[in-house]
């Protein structure tokens, strides 16, 4: 790709870019978000058209207008968020758009023989019979590279292909990688995680605001020289100097669970006597492999689940702020629920920031003050009493906007224009926005989740800000160097139970490891 440009009214998103990517190469392209590195992959894929440049192709000049003529030239895309039709079956997701003839019976018997074969060659094992909706994330990831390689991809696009992976399911899926390149597939990967580029990239290219600002073989950087040209500065990660059980001493206890079970709809237990406390000035991290009750302890603590047994107290703010829970002590027949959780001053940021934090097609004010229209500012009295305050509410998310540096800053553009890393830094405004009282106790899952590295350094800052400040925060990760990078104490969790305790100065990746495995210590 030469001198590509591409403009989106104001925004230009691709200044002059130069690509070269070596045939059986994995090469990975790194930037923060809206960097320019999808808008870039796009064009080659004939997303989008480039306002001026040109492509070739293993050497001949072409001209992608759309991305039948790109799979027809071998490239092949997998997206961040899965392009599969959920209630159909693996096999005719892999036909849908390729069908080999309109017969649909021997049609289904000539792809399946074929995507059998595939799947010995590659080692990507899929159940075809069984419908997208009924197979775990990393099968369909498997799905999606499956479907492009019975494309005939030869160059094959991965944006954020470990963003929903559990680090299992990305081990397997770096060994899929490595396999394909050894066969001649040229993998183009997209991802912020830089540790995955430096164990799997032959080759990287940095863009920053549009432009490409380093591009190298992958033996002549460094994780602090990827992360300095992507964000322009240097980027603090991980444990500051001292921290190691130099902080302030945990003061009172704000939130205390005790015994904690809950069972799914077939009676499998998701978190079997699970307990555990919250201090004041301390962030406790839940380490451990997806799937093992984190989701859940996060949902009953927030009042999202009711748990068939187990108890919770709570020890946030005035006594009088919930009639009838005396001591705010919550039993499954009375339990938290959302909007008692905001009176009690603990505040929730959930994992999935598109199915639980934002309503997509809202402006970004709307989406910053959900869950909190109730307040005095926001709420009308009186004879207007059920009409909002729409202007306070304009007015906070541009507060909100500056102090967690929302990009851009426009209170009034739609939730689901915003990066990832946006969209989580507008959530975590909304939940820890200077309301009175509000949070006390922070529950935080996956908070860096799909972000980039800069964003990353800002959202650790302000989660240890509110803990300095006196606060309780829960984080709950899959990424082990964020939770030896952010956590005080940590809990691991296996099988829905609490598999071993741990102060921050008694951790590393292998004692959490055989903890997260089910091992002891």
């Amino acid at each position: 790709m030469r001198h590509i440009d591409k403009r989106f009214g104001a925004v230009h998103a691709n200044r002059d870019v130069a690509l070269t990517v070596r045939a059986g190469s994995v090469h990975g392209i790194v930037g923060e978000n809206g960097a320019g590195k999808s808008t870039l992959m796009s064009i080659l894929y004939g997303f989008y058209q480039a306002d001026a440049g040109e492509i070739e192709i293993e050497g001949r000049p072409v001209r992608i207008t759309g991305s039948r003529q790109a799979i027809a030239l071998g490239v092949g895309m997998v997206h961040q968020h899965f392009m599969l039709v959920d209630t159909l079956s693996a096999l005719d997701n892999v036909m849908l758009g390729a069908e080999p003839g309109w017969r649909l019976v021997p049609a289904r018997a000539s792809v399946r023989t074929q995507l059998e074969a595939l799947m010995r060659r590659t080692g990507l094992v899929v159940n075809l019979d069984a419908p997208v909706q009924d197979l775990p994330v990393g099968e369909r990831q498997r799905l999606e590279i499956l479907k492009a390689l019975f494309r005939g991809a030869r160059l094959l696009i991965l944006d954020e292909p470990t963003a929903v992976l559990t680090p299992q399911e990305t081990e397997q899926l770096f060994v899929t990688l490595r396999a394909l390149r050894a066969q001649g597939t040229t993998i183009l990967l997209i991802t912020h995680k830089l540790k995955e580029i430096l164990a799997l990239a032959d080759h990287v290219t940095v863009m920053r605001q549009g432009q490409v600002v380093l591009d190298a073989p992958i033996g002549e950087v460094t994780l602090d020289s990827l992360a300095e040209a992507m964000v322009g500065r240097r980027v603090q990660l991980g444990r500051r100097s001292g921290e190691e059980g130099a902080g302030a001493a945990p003061g009172a206890t704000l939130l205390q669970a005790h015994g904690l079970t809950w069972q799914d709809a077939l009676g499998v237990p998701r978190l079997a006597g699970v307990s555990l406390v919250l201090r004041e000035r301390e962030i406790v991290g839940i380490a451990g492999v997806s799937g093992n009750g984190q989701s859940e302890l996060l949902d009953v603590l927030a009042g999202l689940r009711v748990p068939q047994r187990g108890r919770l107290s709570v020890h946030t703010g005035r006594a009088n702020d919930v009639q009838g829970n005396a001591g705010h002590e919550f039993i499954p027949g009375r339990w938290i629920d959302p909007a008692t959780a905001r009176t009690l001053h603990i505040a929730h940021v959930p994992e999935d920031r598109h199915r639980r934090g934002l309503v997509l097609p809202f402006d970004a004010w709307e989406s910053a003050t959900l869950g909190y229209t109730g307040w005095p500012r926001y709420a009308r009295s009186g004879w207007s009493r059920g009409w909002l305050r729409s202007r306070a509410m304009r007015q906070d998310c541009t507060a909100m906007m500056e102090r967690y540096d929302v990009r851009p800053r426009d209170a009034a553009l739609r939730s689901s224009k915003f990066s990832g890393g946006n969209q989580q830094k507008l959530v975590l405004a909304r939940e820890a926005f200077g309301r009175p009282g509000v949070p006390r106790v922070l529950l935080v899952g996956q908070p860096t989740r799909g972000v980039d590295i800069g964003a990353i350094e800002f959202i650790h800052g302000r989660l240890r800000a509110m803990r300095d400040a006196g606060g309780a925060v829960l984080v709950v990760s899959s990424e082990l160097d964020e939770i030896l990078a952010l956590a005080d104490r940590v809990i691991v969790m296996n099988a829905g139970r609490v598999a071993g305790e741990l102060p921050i100065g008694e951790c590393n990746e292998q004692t959490l490891g055989r903890l997260m495995g089910g091992g002891g210590t």
